[in-house]
C-alpha cells in the first residue's frame, strides 16, 4: 500500500481537516505529522494545548493510520524519512510567505518521483467559527500572561516589537517573512513609554498615567494573541508598583521591565546630557521583591533595567546591580546602553553568564543596531526588544505625504506609497 503524508498545525479539527484526510486515504495509507511546538510557533500560532495532546487528537480521527511529529515547518526531514508516495495539502498555500514551504515540498518529491495533491481549501461557517475561537482562546489572559516564559523555553532567542495602537498590534501579530527558505514573525510585543507617550502627542517623562496606558493595552489584546511586555519606567512608589504589577498580571501582561531610576524621568538615551538619578540598589531590590509578593501567578515576570552603562556609572557596578536584583528575585535583567557599538553589551553579558547562566537577560539595540539576533543569542541573551521602530518610521512617512497633499494640492502624488483600502481590510479581521 502507498504512503500518503499530510501535517496538521491545529489545535482543534474542524471539516478542512476532515476532508484532506478523506482525500488522502484515496491515495494510501495515511500518516499525519503533528507540527512541534518550537516549529508551530515560528509558521503560525502558539498552541493551545500541548504536542502529545495534539498527537492523540491527530490519533483518535477515523482514516488515520499513523501520526509522527514533524519538527521543522519545512519537509526535507520528514520525507527523507518516510519517503510518502504522496503529501496532500489545502491549496492555500500557493500565494504569500507558505509558498515557500510548497515549493520545499515539490523539491523534496521530485527527488525520487513523489506527488504532491492539492486539495481546495474548505471556507464555511464551522471552520470559521473554529479559528475565531482558537484566537479567543489564545487572547485570554490565563493563556497569554504564561507565554513569555514558555517561549524562553522554547525560542534559542525572543523578538518582541514595539506597538503602540491595535494597528500596530496586528503589525506585530501577523507579520511574517521568508528568510533563507524559513519562515519567521516576532515573539512578543513591547508596550514602550516613549511611544506610547508619543503616540498621544505627549512628552516621554512618565506624564501619561497608567490608566490611559492601561487602554493601550486594551487597545492591542483586543485583536492580538501575542504574549505583552509592559515598559513600567522607574515603576513609581513601591507603595504604587504593586497595584501595577496585581493590575498588569489581570490582564494578560507577561511582564513588565522597570529601570533602576528615580525622580523625574527622563529618556535614557539622554544618557548624561540631562540631570538623571540612579536609585540604590537596597531600595530598588526592595521595590522588585514587593512586585514579586503582590503577584498572584507564577507566569508573571519582574525584569530589572540597569542603567548604570547609560549614566556611565562603569561595568561593575552595572553587574553588581545585576546579581542583587536576580537575587532579590527579578525574572530577567535587562542590560542598556546608548553606544553605537555593542562591545560593552557583549562584555556585561559574558560577565553575567559566567555567575548566571540561568536569568534571563534583555536588551533593547536602539543605538547598537549593527548586532544581530544570533550574536546577542552566542553572549547569552535571551529576548530582543525592538523598541521604538514601528513609531520611529511611521512618522516620516506621514510627515512626507502631508506635505506632499499640500504641495500639489491633491492626493494623486502620494498614492502610489500608500496601504491599499483592500489591505487595510484584510489586515483587520471581521466577525
Amino acid at each position: 500500500m502507498k504512503t500518503v503524508y499530510t501535517c496538521f498545525c491545529t489545535d482543534a479539527i474542524h471539516g478542512g481537516h476532515l476532508n484532506i484526510i478523506e482525500q488522502a486515504r484515496k491515495y494510501g495509507r495515511v500518516v499525519v505529522g503533528a507540527l512541534s511546538d518550537a516549529a508551530l510557533i515560528k509558521y503560525n500560532r502558539f498552541p493551545t494545548i500541548s504536542l502529545e495532546e495534539r498527537i492523540k487528537l491527530y490519533e483518535g480521527l477515523e482514516g488515520v493510520d499513523d501520526v509522527i511529529v514533524q519538527d521543522s515547518i519545512m519537509y526535507d526531514e520528514v520525507i527523507e524519512k518516510i519517503h510518502p508516495d504522496y503529501v496532500v495539502h489545502g491549496d492555500n498555500w500557493k500565494e504569500g510567505p507558505e509558498s515557500v514551504i510548497r515549493e520545499n515540498v515539490l523539491n523534496c518529491l521530485a527527488s525520487y518521483g513523489g506527488e504532491l495533491v492539492e486539495v481546495g481549501y474548505t471556507y464555511n461557517p464551522q471552520v470559521k467559527k473554529i479559528d475565531i475561537q482558537l484566537k479567543e482562546k489564545l487572547s485570554m489572559p490565563e493563556y497569554r500572561r504564561k507565554r513569555l516564559r514558555q517561549l524562553l523555553r522554547i525560542r534559542p532567542i525572543v523578538k518582541a516589537i514595539e506597538v503602540h495602537s491595535g494597528l500596530t498590534g496586528l503589525i506585530a501579530e501577523k507579520t511574517v517573512v521568508e528568510r533563507d527558505g524559513e519562515l519567521d514573525q516576532f515573539d512578543a510585543m513591547w508596550i514602550s513609554s516613549l511611544c506610547d507617550s508619543t503616540a498621544k502627542g505627549k512628552p516621554d517623562i512618565e506624564l501619561v498615567d497608567m490608566t490611559s496606558r492601561f487602554r493601550t493595552i486594551d487597545d492591542v489584546t483586543e485583536v492580538t494573541t501575542k504574549p505583552i511586555i509592559f515598559d513600567g519606567d522607574t515603576g513609581g512608589l513601591t507603595e504604587h508598583f504593586v497595584y501595577t504589577v496585581r493590575t498588569l498580571e489581570k490582564m494578560g501582561v507577561s511582564a513588565v521591565i522597570i529601570e533602576d531610576k528615580t525622580g523625574l524621568k527622563k529618556n535614557s538615551l539622554f544618557g548624561t546630557e540631562v540631570a538623571q538619578t540612579q536609585d540604590t540598589i537596597e531600595n530598588f531590590s526592595a521595590k522588585i521583591a514587593a512586585g514579586k509578593d503582590a503577584q498572584l501567578t507564577d507566569d508573571f515576570m519582574i525584569i530589572a533595567r540597569i542603567e548604570s552603562l547609560i549614566l556611565e556609572r562603569g561595568m561593575e557596578d552595572a553587574l553588581e546591580r545585576a546579581f542583587a536584583f536576580a537575587k532579590a528575585g527579578a525574572d530577567g535583567i535587562m542590560i542598556h546602553s546608548r553606544k553605537k557599538d555593542p562591545a560593552e553589551i557583549i562584555e556585561f553579558c559574558d560577565k553575567f553568564r559566567e555567575k548566571n547562566t540561568e536569568t534571563p537577560i534583555v536588551v533593547v539595540p536602539s543605538s547598537f543596531n549593527v548586532i544581530t539576533e544570533e550574536e546577542l543569542a552566542a553572549h547569552g541573551v535571551n529576548i530582543v526588544i525592538y523598541a521604538n521602530q514601528l513609531t520611529r518610521s511611521a512618522f516620516p512617512a506621514m510627515q512626507k505625504t502631508a506635505e506632499d497633499i499640500l504641495k500639489y494640492h491633491r492626493a494623486k502624488e502620494v498614492d502610489d506609497r500608500l496601504m491599499s483600502i483592500n489591505q487595510i481590510i484584510n489586515l483587520i479581521d471581521e466577525l
